[in-house]
This record gives C-alpha cells, sequence and structure tokens, in this order.
C-alpha cells in the first residue's frame, strides 16, 4: 500500500510517475504527501522530509525525552522511513520501546537503538574504519559505528589501539591502508587520530571523548589536543559525538568520484 512506502527520492518519483500516468488519483497521492514536510504532535514536529533532504531520516536523540515521547515519534515516522535511529538512548527507556516495538534492536554498549524495515543496502563507495584508543572509547566508537553501518555503509572496527602500546596499531596497517574513510576515538590527551591521520590519505574523523583523569577535564583537553594536530586530513567532531562522527563518515563515503 502507498501509505507504507518509504518517503525517498525513488518512492518520491514513482508518485508522481503513477500520477501523471493516471493510475494514482491526484487525491490518494495528496494523502500520501500529506506529511511529506512535517508532522506536528504536540510535542515533537517530525521532519519527514529530512530523508528527502538529506538521503537518511531524522534521528531521534532520546536524552531529556520520556520514553512514551520517544515512543510516538518512532509510531508516526515507521510508516514514512525504512530505517529509525534513536541515540544517547538509557536501559529503562529502551526496554519500554522494545515492549512496542518488538523488532527494535538495542545497544547497551552504544545506548542506541534502531528500528529497520530491511537490512540498510550497501550504499556507500569504500570501507569505513572506526578506531578506538582504549577499551573505555568504545562505547563511542560504537556508536559511530552503528551509525554509518545504518546508513547503508561497510564499517570495520580496531579497538584498544592507543598510543601507549602504538605497536597494536601498526599490526592492522593494512586494513587502516584500504579503508575510504576513518574515525579515530580517543580520550586522555587525543592523540591517536595525528597518528593515524600520519598514516594516511584518507580522511579522518577524530572523535574526543570524556575518559580521562582530572586534567583531561572531561574531554576538552583531547578536544583540544585535536583541533590542533598537525596532520592535515583530520577533521573534529564534538566531545563524545559518535553519532556525528559517523554520520559524517558516511556522508564522505557516498561521495561520487
Amino acid at each position: 500500500m502507498l501509505s507504507n512506502l518509504v518517503m525517498n527520492q525513488d518512492n518520491l518519483t514513482k508518485i508522481l510517475s503513477r500520477v501523471a500516468k493516471g493510475s494514482l488519483s491526484v487525491e490518494d497521492a495528496q494523502k500520501q504527501l500529506k506529511h511529506i514536510s512535517f508532522e506536528n504532535i504536540d510535542f515533537a514536529q517530525i521532519d519527514h522530509h529530512r530523508s528527502l533532504r538529506k538521503g537518511f531520516p531524522e534521528v531521534i536523540f532520546g536524552q531529556g525525552k520520556t520514553s512514551e515521547q520517544i515512543i510516538g515519534i518512532m509510531e508516526k515516522m515507521i510508516v514514512h522511513e525504512d530505517v529509525i535511529l534513536v541515540t544517547r538512548l538509557e536501559k529503562e527507556k529502551a526496554q519500554k520501546i522494545t515492549s512496542v516495538f518488538q523488532n527494535a534492536e538495542y545497544f547497551k554498549d552504544a545506548n542506541l537503538l534502531w528500528l529497520k524495515k530491511n537490512e540498510p543496502e550497501i550504499t556507500g563507495f569504500g570501507k569505513i574504519l572506526v578506531i578506538s584508543a582504549g577499551t573505555s572509547d568504545i562505547p563511542v566508537a560504537k556508536e559511530a559505528f552503528l551509525t554509518a553501518q545504518a546508513m547503508g555503509n561497510e564499517v570495520e572496527s580496531v579497538f584498544d589501539v592507543g598510543v601507549a602500546g602504538i605497536h597494536r596499531l601498526f599490526a592492522h596497517q593494512e586494513q587502516i591502508m584500504s579503508a575510504a574513510v576513518i574515525i579515530v576515538v580517543a580520550g586522555m590527551e587525543g592523540a591517536l587520530p595525528s597518528v593515524v591521520a600520519g598514516m594516511v590519505k584518507a580522511p579522518v574523523i577524530a572523535v574526543p571523548t570524556s575518559i580521562g583523569y582530572g586534567a583531561s577535564f572531561k574531554g576538552m583537553t583531547a578536544l583540544l589536543g585535536m583541533l590542533n594536530s598537525c596532520s592535515s586530513n583530520i577533521a573534529v567532531v564534538n566531545i563524545d559525538n559518535g553519532f556525528g562522527a559517523g554520520f559524517m563518515a558516511s556522508s564522505i563515503n557516498h561521495v561520487s568520484v
């Protein structure tokens, strides 16, 4: 049924083509496209147009929202979207959500939930590699990994290869050199992205984490270190922003050459 179509560029074209051919009435098309811009549900204004505009649906930021609010947003989104991501989601909220959406999957180590109608098609041109400096950085790295995966990319990971034992990183040199985009997640002094970027020509997205002792200032030291990197192929996202890194890596990986 048309009401169950995912609203992306392909399906918008199909709807308009059917109207042009006369196999779909203007009234039925109007019903399908009623909320193509946004939908006001009192506590949220859902941006259904984002899939058309940016190639991926609006992502729900779970922190600060109640489970009931998240469920309400998901109920409206799932009519139009093929995949829904909820980030920064606590376990207790996730349990309530999965009791309603039993096909949803919660990843406790990333505080991320996704609900998929189908497995994402691999549409990225290359491979994204997610690297974490330490085991303590893995939750942020997993958020990046799952985000990029949900957006249709081949994604691999290498964890716990920080500068305190740099020989561990070099053991994965072939894998690192073959990646199209690399995400490097690090706390403490935030040195690992500079090392990785110095090895490759690929773009490196650096993610500072809030992991570290007092003088790390909850990630500020790592952030400033990454911003001041002497490696020129580095871009930096906000502290603990694995989602932003995964999204940006996917955006780069979908640019044709």
